[in-house]
């Protein structure tokens, strides 16, 4: 005979207690957060003023800071140091570079399918209208030491937005951001050349979104292989790591199921990972290839996005789209390959580790770069 424990109506309420109690303090110290960091930026805002226009100088901010740590003993934060740092935040965010950045945001997308490497507004049509408000609300999002990884590691204000964005948006730990900049994160998902087909077979706004959804290639060092694996190893080691993957694969992205089955008439086949989009609402099928990209790996895939859309596609849900996950492409043979496909189909590669050592980088050509000579060389044969 068995027998069920009983919930008590006081554990209920204990328990929801608890867990407003919880979120109550997470409030309360976002909350202090951003006022933090909004005095922050006023400091630096007002020693920004008197160094232009009093002279203020190294003097001048050492006996500030000591006349600010003396009323407010209890108080961290007012060494000379970091008041020089809240000038410097306040420099680099009220920079017209990253003005510019931040107002082309907020500016309609550019055409599906023309990946800008930087988007910008020209210099001369900058709209400042609201955008010291949205500045200050979007600095005062990420803590303060979140803001000076930012400062310390990047000087570019794309890079410095994207980061800053996406740090207000998924809630990134300082750790998270950090390895987010080591894998370059900015270039991957905006910088690199990215291949797919997406202008051919979806409407010019959703084009355009699933551009931004997928990445030119994926950073998988958090798998931990140093040797070649069988697909369903990498599969499997995606699954055991599978919150890792889902930070890697962006904002957005939740998991449905490995090896989703998909039947036609007798015959059974399946998906290797397949993921709902909540922004896009579309399904995403990641199929995965430890070799490098064959042609036939398309028309798989395309085959498996029809039957997605046939069987399992809701009534409101947008096209599904499918991404090949491989080891190496050449992007004129995906190129070739996608030209025919009628549903959406991305290539991108995927890194164990980083490709070169840190003293090659930067002084041999990328693959994209290589793929533009050859792409070059093609269509001069062809006139």
């Amino acid at each position: 005979m068995t027998s069920s424990r009983t919930i008590s109506p006081y554990s209920v309420i204990l328990a929801d207690l608890k867990d407003r109690i919880l979120q109550a303090r997470v409030r309360a110290v976002r909350a202090v957060n951003r006022e933090l960091v909004s005095l922050y930026w006023d400091i630096g805002g007002v020693i920004a003023r008197q160094q232009a226009e009093s002279n203020w100088g190294d003097a001048v901010v050492e006996q500030l800071s000591r006349d600010l740590r003396r009323s407010f003993p209890d108080l961290k934060g007012f060494s000379a140091r970091n008041l020089w740092d809240m000038r410097r935040l306040h420099e680099v965010y009220g920079s017209p570079d990253f003005l510019r950045q931040l107002v082309a945001e907020s500016q309609p997308k550019v055409a599906a399918g023309k990946t800008s490497k930087t988007k910008s507004a020209p210099k001369g049509a900058l709209n400042l209208v609201g955008s010291d408000t949205i500045l200050r609300q979007l600095v005062a999002e990420i803590p303060w030491g979140h803001h000076l990884l930012l400062m310390n590691k990047l000087s570019d204000a794309a890079a410095r937005l994207y980061y800053l964005q996406a740090t207000a948006r998924f809630g990134w730990s300082r750790n998270v951001l950090l390895n987010q900049i080591k894998g370059q994160a900015f270039e991957r998902a905006v910088l690199e050349k990215k291949t797919h087909n997406f202008p051919l077979a979806l409407p010019e706004h959703l084009a355009e979104q699933a551009d931004e959804m997928m990445k030119s290639s994926y950073n998988l060092g958090f798998l931990g292989l140093t040797k070649a694996v069988k697909e369903r190893e990498l599969e499997d080691r995606l699954i055991t790591n599978l919150q890792q993957f889902l930070l890697e694969l962006g904002y957005g992205f939740c998991f449905v199921g490995r090896q989703h089955k998909l039947t036609l008439g007798r015959k059974e086949y399946f998906v290797d990972l397949l993921f709902y989009h909540r922004h896009l609402k579309a399904l995403v099928a990641f199929e995965l290839k430890v070799g490098a990209f064959e042609p036939e790996h398309a028309g798989q895939l395309d085959f498996y996005l029809n039957l997605l859309n046939e069987k399992e596609r809701g009534s409101d849900d947008q096209p599904s789209i499918g991404i090949i996950l491989c080891a190496e492409k050449d992007d004129v043979e995906v190129e070739f390959a996608l030209k025919s496909k009628s549903n959406p189909i991305g290539v991108a590669e995927y890194q164990l580790s980083s490709k070169l050592p840190a003293q090659y980088k930067g002084r041999l050509p990328t693959a994209a770069q290589l793929s533009a000579v050859v792409r070059h060389t093609i269509e001069i044969s062809q006139d």
